[in-house]
């Protein structure tokens, strides 16, 4: 294969899978550093991906290709979505591609690489199989050129590594190189958080999950932020849903001193995770973003298990429970107070 191919990497959501997917972009460059590496993900995540792009000091990401599948799908008797939904397969097929990797397993996933336009002899790279728990749609093997088969049970980020080297015939990433997120002098270069009401030092407490049986018990969250609270810390409880705000608000107002922020964007979530003493999260995607700017994160898994996405790449990450057995307070608070005295 040319030390200078173009490559295509297929992750559209969500925001912990993205997260777990960005290993392979430095992977990339270390043994090809001169590829052209480019990105097809959902719009909503495309900040998540603009600290890798490529720049003068810096070479990462070339092009980051939005796409609006989510809301096409919703409007789909709308003229502006085709008009939307052409333009992208026009700025897809715009390159044409040696290596195609595709780390979701989704059916809509496989279609983008069907999409893209290729080049004679080009690998499209897949899942053959699901690993436990994860959504997977057999039918995407179709159309892949090459399908791989994975453990089932693999860690995201491990997967996707184990996809990428198949591609491109590689010897398998050892556990023992870790894996690389964001520039170290991005994360350090973060600025303040500009969201109203944070009063530093101040905690997060990300109790909100898409699946009611990954959430803590609310009880929990109550007596752990109120430890917290007689300690000096400011006790942040985020939300992104009507309904996550009103589980916010009550939980707020059993701690003194409390906060219950105004809603606030992936973008605002860099900094206000930045600034935090310590993040403690159920299995989700902020969580997981605290984990991969190596911040103090304490992970709580209670009905999720722990192998598929534990941050296991730093001494900053406490990983605590697992599927059907949620950690208790004294596990939490005990795993909490170990990252803050480390701080």
């Amino acid at each position: 294969m040319s030390t200078t191919p173009k490559i295509l990497l297929v992750k559209l959501s969500s925001l912990g899978d993205v997260l777990h997917n960005l290993p392979i972009v430095w992977d990339l460059r270390a043994r090809l550093p001169d590829a052209q590496i480019d990105w097809v993900v959902e719009e909503g995540y495309v900040h998540l991906l603009e600290p890798l792009l490529s720049r003068d000091s810096f070479r990462g990401i070339d092009r980051i290709i939005p796409c609006g599948l989510r809301r096409w799908k919703k409007n789909l008797f709308k003229l502006s979505s085709w008009k939307e939904f052409f333009s992208f397969r026009e700025t897809l097929q715009s390159t044409s591609y040696d290596v195609l990797i595709e780390t979701q397993g989704l059916l809509k996933s496989a279609i983008v690489c069907a999409l893209a336009k290729k080049t004679s002899g080009s690998v499209v790279a897949g899942l053959a199989n699901a690993t436990e728990f994860s959504g997977y749609e057999p039918l995407a093997r179709a159309f892949y050129s090459q399908s791989v088969q994975v453990p089932t049970l693999c860690h995201a980020v491990d997967r996707s590594r184990w996809v990428t080297c198949s591609a491109l015939d590689w010897s398998l990433m050892e556990r023992g190189n870790l894996p690389q997120f964001y520039p170290s002098e991005f994360i350090a270069g973060l600025p303040i958080s500009s969201v109203a009401g944070l009063s530093k030092p101040y905690i997060l407490f990300f109790h909100s999950t898409a699946r009611e049986a990954k959430r803590w018990a609310n009880e929990y969250w109550v007596e752990l932020g109120k430890e917290f609270s007689s300690r000096g810390y400011q006790v942040v409880f985020p939300w992104g849903s009507t309904s996550e705000k009103t589980v916010s608000e009550l939980l707020a107002a059993q701690i003194a001193n409390a906060f219950v922020p105004s809603a606030f964007s992936i973008e605002d979530a860099f900094s206000v995770i930045a600034g935090a003493a310590l993040t403690v999260g159920v299995d989700t995607g902020l969580t997981h973003l605290a984990a991969v700017l190596d911040k103090p994160t304490v992970e709580i898994y209670c009905d999720s298990p722990r192998w598929k996405t534990e941050g296991y790449w730093s001494d900053r990450i406490a990983n605590v429970g697992d599927i059907q057995n949620p950690p208790n307070i004294q596990e939490v608070l005990g795993a909490s107070l170990k990252l803050l005295q480390q701080a």
